[in-house]
Order: C-alpha cells, then structure tokens, then sequence
C-alpha cells in the first residue's frame, strides 16, 4: 500500500473535479471541474505546479472566450499528446492543443451533454458519447465530422477505445455496455449489471471494466455477452435515510494490459484490484484512504503512479454532498514490490 503521507494533493478547483487525463509521456495532468473553468491546467506532475489555466465563461460566450461555459463532463488525450479534446453539458467538443492550450475547434453536433471523449491509439480519430444516446466519430487533425452511431436506450455515461476501429459504451439505465464496430457499423451488446452503468475502460484489446450505481464491478471478455467476473458491492454499502444502499462505482481505471485495476466511490477509499486467472477473477488487493467523490482514476503510463479527481458531489448530479472532501487532485505513488532481497536501487519506483 501507498504510504498516505505521500499523496500529493493539488487544490486549484472551486468545484468538483469531475474528469482529468496523464500527458502519454507522464509529465503532466489535464483536469477540468463543474465550475466549467478548464482548468486545462496543465499540472506538472513533478512539482505539482499549474502551468495554464483557461477560464470559463457565461452560456453563449464560448465564441468569444477561450473556455467552457458549462460543465465539463469529459476530456481525452491523443496517443502522441499533440491534442486535448474536451466535452461539456452544453453539448461542446472542445479542441486544445496540449502543449500551448491553445483552442484549436469546436466541435457542434450532439443534442446533449457530453459525457465520454477517447481518441483512438496511434491516430487523430475521436470517439464522443453523449446523453443525446449516440456515438460520433470524428477526425481531429481534418477537423471534420464522420459518422454517428446509434443503439443505447438511455444516456450513455462513458466511453473509452483503444488501437483497434472500435470503441466501448456504458449506456446508463438502459444496463448494457456496447462494443461498436466503426468499419461494419455494427455493435454487441454485454448485460450483467442491475443498476445505472456509470464508468468503463478497456484493459487491453481483449477485456474491459465497468462500474455501476449498484455498487458492483465487473470485468469482461469481449467475446462472451456475460461478465467473466463481477464483484457485488464492491465498496461495501452504506446506511442511507435508514436503507442500507451500496456505495456506487463512480470510476474505474486499468493500467492497459496488465492485470491491474483501480475503482472510485464516496466511501472513503480508492481500492485496488487484481484480474485473477484468465481474466475470470477479481481479488481485492489493498484500499487507499481518499474522501469524498471519485469522479475520475487514470494509472500513468508508466503504473507508477495513479491520479485521482476528487468532488465534493458526483460527477452527474447532486444527490449527495461531502462537505469534509476537498475539490482536488490527488497523486498516488504506487509501489512495487521488489522480487530480489537487494535494498531499492534509487531508480525504482
């Protein structure tokens, strides 16, 4: 386990931090928040500086200043770190370049909120979700729009791809989780949740996770429509209103294909697990202490280190608020363990 003395936090949101991405090269965090202020912060991993801030702005002003003016739901980073996109409530796509945060486009065609951004690995192309139910396909380098996708039957929550021309949906409600096929147009629908499905991420080109309001996790194989494993309430459960209620799964994160995952909810803890034989288990590893909401988990590259977006509220709403957490980003070390008796060289993490 992570020594908590060691957590870094950096305070710079007025509100909840409700998405963030890792530079590819690991140096940097991009984090946006519900006071709309794309705090497109670059955030210097190593010194834990602010780099840029871009402020946001009223409803209808985003022609004229650099920011959002609503809520920012989602952000992604492409493969080779040149752009950052970023969506918001306001149904915008927003495109930045990274180094300079400089906004490049704006991206218009959702009817709703957006609320999952993932460019694919190796390319320029983005994949959108949205609360208007549907997935876009987009060429950033050409700003240009290519097609749109329909199939889920309530608001779609995330979405996340890797190199292969395909991408994976959390539908929400409607209790699936989609594979879509760009080049056939074709999708596959995965069932096995009871509640709300509000987080995904692939672990490699072969499984994915995906975290529900139900409070349970489960881990797929992208040929089989059942999860290979699901752990029920996950978090453990809490006493709401005098009704026992499970805490909800508000984020998950994979440290791409290893067997390593991370989940996020309001019970006080961060917890770490491990994809047993075959992808058909989950084992819980360790739980690090963090109040508040996780709204958001990415693993570095390197699995060094893990980031995590902290809010006093959900992500999504305002059921609930947690008046001791702080807005905030918090960085995790990660520890290996050392297979030989030798002490730690000094470049080990």
């Amino acid at each position: 386990p992570p020594d908590p003395a060691r957590i870094r936090v950096l305070r710079g949101h007025q509100l909840p931090v409700t998405c963030l991405v890792i530079s590819p090269d690991d140096k940097f965090i991009f984090s946006a928040s519900k006071d709309g202020s794309l705090i497109k912060c670059k955030w210097e991993v190593d010194s834990g500086k602010r780099l840029c801030v871009v402020p946001g702005g009223k409803k209808g002003t985003e022609e004229r200043h650099m920011g959002h003016a609503s809520q920012v739901l989602c952000m992604a980073i492409s493969s080779d770190g040149k752009y950052l996109a970023t969506g918001d409530r306001n149904k915008l796509i927003m495109i930045w370049d990274a180094a300079t945060c400089k906004r490049l486009h704006i991206f218009t065609g959702h009817r709703d909120a957006v609320s999952g951004l993932s460019f694919r690995k190796g390319t320029h192309q983005l994949y959108s979700a949205s609360h208007d139910r549907c997935v876009k396909v987009w060429d950033v380098a050409e700003n240009a729009y290519m097609e749109t996708l329909f199939g889920h039957q309530d608001v779609i929550t995330g979405l996340d791809s890797l190199s292969r021309e395909c991408c994976v949906t959390a539908g929400g409600r409607d209790g699936t989780v989609r594979l879509w096929k760009i080049p056939e147009e074709s999708q596959l629908v995965f069932s096995g949740h009871q509640g709300s499905i509000d987080c995904i991420q692939l672990i490699n080109e072969e499984h994915m996770v995906s975290g529900a309001d139900d409070g349970s996790l489960a881990l797929w194989g992208l040929t089989k429509k059942k999860p290979l494993a699901l752990a029920r309430q996950a978090h453990g459960e809490q006493d709401a209103q005098g009704l026992q209620q499970p805490y909800w799964i508000s984020a998950v994160a994979a440290l791409r294909s290893s067997d390593l995952l991370a989940t996020g909810s309001h019970s006080g803890s961060v917890k770490l697990w491990k994809c047993g034989e075959g992808f058909r288990k989950l084992e819980h590893l360790l739980d690090i202490p963090l109040v508040g909401f996780v709204n958001s988990l990415k693993f570095s590259a390197a699995g060094d280190f893990l980031v995590a977006g902290i809010g006093q509220e959900h992500r999504l709403g305002r059921w609930w608020r947690i008046k001791e957490a702080k807005n905030s980003i918090c960085i995790i070390p990660l520890k290996r363990k050392t297979t030989s008796s030798s002490p730690e060289s000094p470049g080990s993490s």
